[in-house]
Parts: C-alpha cells; structure tokens; sequence
C-alpha cells in the first residue's frame, strides 16, 4: 500500500451526513485545522473498517503523521493518561516524540514549549481541575523525559535552567492546587538526581564518560602501534657523566635502550618477536574463556549506549561526535576484533601452529554466537574472511572437514542476501541479553533516513521518525536482563588485560606483506 496523501474537501469535512466518504486504496489522511490556521496537523484514521459511514471512517484515534513541532506537543498533552495506565497508542506517541524531537526541535524549543503549556491561562470557561490536570500532565511528560534520558542531559545548560524555573512553578502552584503535592514530591527525586549528577565534574555517578574514557580503544591504538618518530619526540640522551635517569611512564609504555650510532638502524618491526610469541601463547588459552571475555567487555560498550547515540549518529547533528561516544567505541572495538583475528594469524611463521589458531578462532566464533555476542561473532568471521587470511591456501587446505563445515555454517550467518534474512532471523529467536551486530542495526536506521523526507510540506514527518524510533527501541529487547556473572577460569589471569588491549596492525598494506611472506604467491 501506497503512502500518498489525501486532503478531506471541506464540502465532505463539514457535512458528513450529506454524502458518504469516499474510500480510497491509500493510507487516510484528516487535516485538522484549528481556529482557521493553515494546516500544522495530519493523522491518519486507525479504523479498518472499509463502510461508507463517516464514522467508521474517522474513528476517534489517529496515528500522526506529520505536524508542527507545537500541534504534535499539544496532541501528545491532550492524549496522555494521569491515573489509568497509558494506551499503547499513547505510550508509543510519547516514547517516539521523546526519542526524536531532537530532529526537529531544540532542547531549549522543548523546554520553552512545556513551559507555556504548564503555565497557560485558564481560558474558554475551563475549571480548575482542567487547569491542574494541564499542569499534571506536563510534569508527567517532563519525568518520563528525564527517565528515558537518565544523565543523558544533565550537562544541559537549558535543561537545568528549565528544571529550577518549573520546580518554582510548581512550588506556588501547590497551594492553588493541591493535588500537585504528589506530582511536585517525584518532581523533587527528579531535580535532586539531576543535581547529584552536576555538582562534581568528577562524580562517582558519571561512571559511564570516565569509564570508557579509559579504555578508549583509540588511545590503546596509539600507545601500542607508535611508529619510532612518535618516540624520538621522547628520547634522551644519555650524557657521559650520566649514571641514572629519572622518567615517568604509563602502564603501558617502554623504554628502549640503544647505541647512538644505530638509531638508523633500528627496525621499526621491533614488537613483531613479542606479538608472534603472543600469538602462539593464544593457543594454550580455551576458546570459551576468550569468547567469555570479548562478551564481557563488548556488553559494557553495548550496554552504555544511549538509545539518542543512533539518532545523532544518523542524523549526524553539529556535535554528534561527543554526542555517539560510547557507539562510537563499540564500532571501533568491531574493527579492533577484525583486524586482532587477521594479525593473530599473519603473524604466525609456522604453519602447523598457524592452522591451530584459524581452528581456534573458528571455535571463538562459535561460542560467541552461543554466547549471543553477535557483534564479535560477525568481527571474527569478517576477519577470517580478510583478503589477507583467505589467500592463504596451505593452511586452509589443513583445515579438518569438520571445521572447514563449522565455519560454512557461520558464514551462512553472514550473509548479506535478501537484506541479511539468516542473521535478522537467528537474531530474533535469541533471548535477551544480547549483542547485535550494530553496523547493521546502523544501516536500519540510515536507511530509512534516507529514503523518507524529514519535512513534508513544512510539517514534520513523524511517520518517518516514528519508523526510526521503533528501530531504536530494538535496543531494548537486547538489554532487558543482564549477562550473568560467569567469569573466566583463573588460570587466565593475563585474559583480561589482553582482551581489553588487543595488538593489531591496522594497516592493510602491512597485513598483504606479512601474507605473502609466510605463503608466497605461487
């Protein structure tokens, strides 16, 4: 079915009982014009009934389809529910208008907006409990927000401001309106969260920023892959006279000692004998552990995503790079894994051991799929799949049947015909906790992005949004529990740090020359 749009003529909007209204093979459109403005509001009638009476054909709910930022605001504050649970129609309204209005309003719009609606006059002979129920019904809209975004905007200058002056509102209101009294005691939990995640920069309860800034994976990048300019820019020269030196250094950095005379010389492979020894140390590690840890740490990137990252990254805002941090790093980490595969493998000289790890990786892989870790499963697989692994013919015709069989299975998962059906489809059957593969979940998004119009005759295109909301929302079904607490065995105490800071070698050119030197072309 099409989605073409339908203007109701006057003659038929206004008298319905005069003729019947005609039924059309697309999606129904009303256009509700309100005190003779131009149009600011389109919804689409939900009855499924195809008779000639008008009212079947309006029902009293519509879906909305586009609309001026403030006719959707108004809309939504009409239709929300204070005492009885909200409907499904409502409940989606709300949570769809809070995940995107981002896209066509500001925070400051919103929070300007909700306040003219709290504070409007009484007016058209309305009593008092229709001025309250108004004021109810804002403060219910503005928690739902501030639950939805947790500490998302707690650094929001707008918000803060917005929040004080409401609370103020409210306070002077509870007196004219006492039934406010239970709204203004969860509005005081609001406000007092709020303060508690803005009253220290460096506050246990912005866990999530400090958190992943240290295992910003980039910076891992960096600290292990300096080229020997990087560490001229550290060298020091020691003096003849010199018996000690005194230095500071990370964790993770090194010192090298060597003769002036050779700095020319020095080969800037050096960790190459280290990484082979590291990659041959991989093989006396068990596969589940290995697979557990990369679970582990791909759960706590997934799992500090906020739902408003996929929203800013697709519509890629003025700022949206600090605003997609943590699924920023979660891409990055899928890359890390690929090339961690690749560089694993390429950086084994000898056949025999090299044939074990490609066994190995494909056993990782597997247990991730059991471990419902979909987003290192498709890195792993991906990596095996690198030009540079799948050209080396000697170790993959050593592979065993029986694993050369187990890898066809994975890869079938892989497989990007019909719109990826096997792995949309292995996926759903999962229960949650689990980790999806997000550069697909990514493509969802942008796709609908860029085959719908934002803005449709100046109005919003909530169809679109709505669409865009629903694909975010799949986040949550993979996060309704929480993995459990099996840990690696102990024996692997070096497992974690070595999960959380992969060697890779990033550059492509680099990987193909490894390649041809342990497999020379034929």
């Amino acid at each position: 079915m099409g989605s073409g749009r339908v203007r109701v003529p006057e003659a038929l909007a206004g008298r319905g009982g005069e003729r019947p209204l005609p039924t059309f093979d697309v999606p129904y459109f009303k256009y509700i014009d309100e005190e003779d403005e131009e149009d600011e509001w389109s919804s689409r009638s939900q009855s499924s009934t195809e008779d000639d009476s008008g009212d079947s054909l309006l029902s009293d709910r519509y879906v909305v389809v586009s609309g001026t930022p403030e006719k959707i605001l108004e809309h939504l504050l009409s239709d929300l529910h204070l005492e009885a649970a909200q409907d499904k129609e409502t409940e989606t309204l709300l949570d769809d208008f809070l995940l995107t209005y981002t896209v066509f309003m500001t925070t400051d719009d919103l929070c300007q907006a909700l306040l003219r609606h709290y504070c409007a006059k009484n007016h058209q002979g309305k009593d008092d409990s229709d001025v309250s129920c108004r004021k109810r019904k804002v403060l219910h809209l503005v928690s739902q927000w501030t639950s939805l975004y947790k500490d998302w905007l707690h650094e929001d200058e707008h918000l803060k401001q917005f929040l004080k002056t409401i609370y103020r509102n409210v306070l002077d209101d509870v007196y004219e309106y006492p039934i406010l009294e239970k709204d203004l005691k969860e509005f005081q939990k609001i406000l007092g969260m709020h303060r508690r995640h803005t009253v220290d920069e460096y506050s246990p309860h912005r866990k999530n920023k400090t958190f992943f800034h240290q295992f910003s994976l980039k910076e891992n990048w960096l600290q292990h892959r300096g080229t020997m300019n990087e560490t001229e820019e550290k060298k020091h020269e020691l003096q003849p006279n010199d018996l000690a030196i005194s230095k500071s250094f990370e964790t993770s950095s090194r010192m090298f000692v060597y003769r002036k005379d050779l700095t020319d010389s020095l080969n800037p492979f050096a960790e190459n004998e280290e990484l082979q020894q590291k990659s041959v140390r991989i093989l006396g590690i068990n596969t589940w552990d290995l697979a557990l840890e990369l679970t582990n740490f791909d759960w706590s990137l997934f799992n500090a995503i906020h739902e408003q990252e996929l929203i800013y990254f697709t519509f890629s805002r003025q700022g949206s790079a600090e605003n997609t941090e943590n699924l920023s790093l979660l891409l990055q980490r899928c890359n890390e894994v690929q090339l961690w595969v690749a560089t694993e493998i390429l950086l084994c000289s000898q056949l025999c051991k090299r044939v074990q790890l490609v066994k190995k990786f494909i056993k990782i892989a597997a247990h991730c799929k059991a471990q419902r870790n979909l987003n290192s499963f498709f890195a792993i697989v991906m990596g095996l799949n690198t030009a540079s692994v799948s050209r080396l013919s000697q170790t993959w015709e050593k592979i065993p049947g029986k694993f050369k069989k187990l890898f066809t299975e994975l890869e079938s998962l892989t497989d990007p015909s019909l719109n990826h059906k096997a792995y949309r489809d292995a996926f759903k059957k999962m229960k949650s906790p689990k980790i999806p593969f997000m550069p697909l979940l990514l493509k969802d998004v942008t796709f609908i992005h860029e085959g719908n119009k934002t803005f449709l005759d100046n109005l919003v295109n909530f169809e679109k949004l709505h669409m865009i909301a629903d694909t975010v929302r799949s986040l949550r079904h993979c996060r309704n529990n929480q993995f459990g607490n099996e840990v690696p065995s102990k024996e692997h105490h070096e497992l974690k740090p070595y999960v959380h800071h992969l060697h890779v070698i990033d550059n492509q050119q680099a990987l193909f020359e490894l390649s041809h030197r342990i497999e020379p072309r034929v």
